[in-house]
């Protein structure tokens, strides 16, 4: 065969594979909508949408359509990740500093292909993605690649550099030597403006800032920008249609982006009931993402199921009951890139196994919930004229939220993944 047929062969696999099928009829054992289980449901999709749902007898395949058989598995909506960061890898295998340092953004970049074709493959299939932590706009460029059928992944919403106080992020070297910093430094009215309205224009789907870190007297965390320019950073990107997420983890930290009028607050671990219970009277979420700190106590050492747990692992518990108590929406994300992509279920399992939620409640926030917060009317849900986002598992995650690991079909706007 000459060099010409095969690469003609070659490009028209490529096109089988970013092209949706006219009409597909899945037949699995039980449907998961987003909200409840259906046994003995149907999914009709037709290119990339859901065209029907409901009894298997009462939805028709068109003529010239296929069906797929999917016994023993539940089709779901695919999973939405809250919180990743698919130019980081994890910090056991090179320190966060050196990553920012020294990697080069073509070899980071290389890597966040790889990184967001497992995140796809392991049912999620749309990401926020916080910040390219050294690497610019990077993520504008993956996402476009990924829309453009070149690279498979997930559906990304990206934050691109984040926003810091000046002098309070990192990496810190030594004083005499001023290096590149894992977001975008920005102070007062003129640079705040000017900041994000740059991410914006170079690509931005939202902002996220650092209300706090770790700059304190003995690097204890501290809040960074004042409350007029958290307010000013929130009025800024909602003038241009875009939401903010804060980094917060100190209560005054939280208290000040709260009140600023951010969408979510991403780790929350100091944060109080008299906090929380601002949170909920002012409708902003909590993406707890407790397996990155979990992932980080193990890389300095602790022997997880030995030993005193660590306090930063208390008080994540006690926070997160503390939010639950109070009402807080939860949003479901690991902060994934401190351990590996697509292994992000690790968060769904360690939400279930040692917070005490209901497999029931972390399949509705991976799905239908956080594509509510996020502002997704177009996925999170089985019905018809949303994307046909899918995923097929074995078992019953509603009962066993370890089912999510056993991903069987993944199904993106109609194009088939994965499949049995």
């Amino acid at each position: 065969m000459s060099w010409s047929v095969l690469l003609l062969c070659f490009a028209g696999a490529l096109r089988a594979q970013t092209l949706p099928e006219p009409a597909t009829l899945l037949r699995p054992a039980a449907v998961f909508d987003g909200q409840a289980m259906h046994a003995g449901w149907a999914v009709l999709v037709e290119n990339d949408k859901i065209t029907a749902a409901g009894p298997a007898a009462q939805v028709a395949l068109p003529a010239g359509g296929r069906t797929l058989d999917l016994p023993d598995l539940t089709l779901m909506p695919g999973l939405i990740e809250g919180h990743s960061h698919l130019l980081l890898h994890p910090y056991n295998e090179t320190p966060w500093n050196d990553q920012v340092l020294l990697e080069p953004q073509a070899l980071r970049v290389a890597r966040a292909t790889v990184h967001a074709q497992r995140t796809l493959l392991a049912g999620f299939t749309t990401a926020r993605d916080l910040g390219t932590e050294g690497a610019d706009y990077a993520d504008v460029g993956l996402k476009q690649a990924i829309n453009q059928g070149i690279i498979p992944g997930p559906r990304l919403l990206v934050a691109t550099r984040a926003l810091v106080a000046t002098g309070s992020y990192g990496p810190k070297l030594s004083t005499d030597v001023d290096v590149p910093q894992g977001a975008q430094e920005a102070d007062g009215v003129d640079g705040i403006v000017r900041a994000v309205r740059e991410q914006i224009g170079k690509g931005a789907d939202l902002i996220k800032v650092y209300a706090d870190y770790r700059w304190g007297l003995n690097s204890t965390a501290q809040p960074t920008f004042s409350q007029e320019e958290l307010t000013l950073i929130v009025q800024t990107a909602r003038s241009a249609g875009r939401g903010v997420v804060a980094h917060a983890s100190t209560p005054e930290g939280m208290r000040r982006a709260i009140l600023a009028g951010v969408e979510t607050i991403e780790h929350g671990d100091d944060g109080t009931p008299e906090i929380f219970k601002l949170m909920k009277q002012r409708g902003v979420a909590l993406c707890p993402t407790v397996a990155a700190g979990d992932a980080i106590a193990q890389y300095r050492g602790w022997k997880k199921g030995q030993g005193p747990v660590p306090v930063r692992i208390e008080q994540k518990h006690q926070s997160v009951q503390a939010a639950l108590k109070a009402g807080v929406t939860l949003a479901m994300g690991g902060d994934v890139g401190v351990f590996p992509h697509g292994d992000n279920a690790r968060e769904m399992e360690q939400l279930v196994k040692e917070f005490g939620l209901t497999p029931l409640q972390v399949l509705r926030q991976a799905t239908s919930g956080n594509a509510q917060i996020f502002h997704l009317a177009d996925r999170g849900s089985i019905r018809p004229g949303l994307l046909a986002d899918l995923v097929a598992v074995a078992g019953d995650p509603t009962q066993d939220v370890g089912a999510v690991r056993k991903v069987q079909l993944v199904m993106k706007g109609g194009v088939l993944y994965k499949q049995p």
